[in-house]
């Protein structure tokens, strides 16, 4: 098996100097790739299946406490892998609802944030695929602290695994709608969606994942032809162009019609539901004209009309819509039989919305 060096920086040739760490980040493989690399090595696929166990099902990161592995073996991933995790650096706790925000600090002193949340039917975690964002959208806290780079496969699946062990619960739900775009971060998202179902690993179903976009079209094709049964769930905001370059700087590029083009493109090709989220801004974008605009874009496409309420940055000048608005809003869309929620508000005495814990810790 040849493993070369990837743009993360985490894979790196056996020939580097001693300057450089050569051991790979085990935790980057899949299954497959370490049943065949330990195949090459001479040990039977299975040992393959049993490192993926231990590291991805056992949280086991200390080769040495694989037991049911040969010294030899133990001592080949010793002196040729490493087995990074991420830390929880802080854990906020929601006086109003079950809500849970974690900022998590990665290797290098970068945080990123995840969120837990608890409804009947169990727990739903939002997780974060870059350090920062490029999109740039004018409401989003995101955007106010400049990207720093994507996340690695094994970093994205830490999110989950340190929030599931440290609530000893399993999550059901699974959501990349936290810092960062993540069709922006499209190879290691794709593998690490690929990783998911793994019943030696984390075992949680691709129906149960909604990847969000801001509205990369040609990454939605590219998505698209991997056909992985995850919801896709687009920030449109907006009915017009001319509303949308104002909050969307992606809209510049991809304009609403190309972005609706592509979200029937991939509902045809993948017979999964698009949703469409919608933030609320007020005497922007929340009028019952602009409702009626979205009944007619939308029409009758089988698709999700998810409703926003703004979480206010103090770096922006938009207000949130007041409950009147959004619930005459929600009324019109119903009245057209166009299915709508208006996003029940989560965690807001911790600040929960993605993006504003990280900026606080970066401000400190």
């Amino acid at each position: 098996m040849n493993i070369d060096k990837k743009d993360n920086n985490i894979l790196i040739d056996k020939e580097e100097t001693q300057e450089f760490d050569h051991r790979i980040n085990i935790r980057e493989l899949n299954i497959r790739e370490l049943q065949d690399y330990v195949a090459e090595i001479g040990y039977p696929k299975y040992v393959g299946t049993q490192i993926f166990d231990w590291l991805h099902r056992k949280s086991v990161f200390n080769f040495e406490n694989m037991t049911n592995l040969s010294q030899d073996m133990r001592e080949h991933l010793i002196q040729n892998f490493v087995a990074p995790v991420i830390s929880i650096k802080r854990k906020l706790y929601s006086n109003v609802d079950d809500t849970i925000k974690y900022l998590f600090e990665l290797s290098d002193g970068e945080c990123v944030e995840a969120v837990v949340m608890k409804y009947k039917y169990g727990y739903t975690l939002c997780i974060s695929t870059q350090a920062g964002c490029k999109m740039g959208c004018k409401f989003c806290a995101s955007s106010v602290c400049k990207f720093t780079r994507n996340l690695s496969i094994s970093e994205m699946l830490d999110e989950i695994m340190l929030v599931e062990k440290d609530l000893n619960t399993k999550i059901l739900n699974l959501v990349l709608m936290g810092i960062g775009e993540p069709l922006d971060n499209l190879d290691n998202v794709v593998k690490f969606l690929k990783m998911l179902p793994c019943k030696y690993g984390l075992n949680l179903g691709l129906r149960r994942v909604t990847v969000s976009t801001c509205g990369l079209v040609d990454k939605i094709y590219e998505l698209m032809k991997y056909r992985l049964p995850v919801t896709l769930s687009i920030s449109l905001h907006a009915t017009t162009d001319e509303v949308r370059d104002k909050i969307m700087p992606v809209n510049k590029k991809w304009n609403i019609e190309s972005l609706i083009k592509a979200a029937d493109d991939y509902f045809n090709y993948t017979s999964r539901r698009v949703s469409f989220e919608y933030v609320l801004i007020n005497e922007l974008n929340d009028s019952p004209e602009q409702a009626l605009e979205l009944v007619r874009l939308l029409g009758d496409r089988v698709c999700h009309v998810n409703l926003i309420p703004l979480n206010d940055i103090k770096e922006r000048n938009f207000k949130r819509s007041i409950p009147e608005r959004v619930f005459a809003f929600q009324k019109i869309l119903r009245k057209y039989e166009i299915n709508t929620t208006v996003r029940r508000e989560l965690g807001a005495d911790i600040r929960a919305a993605c993006g504003q814990l990280r900026r606080k810790e970066r401000e400190n």
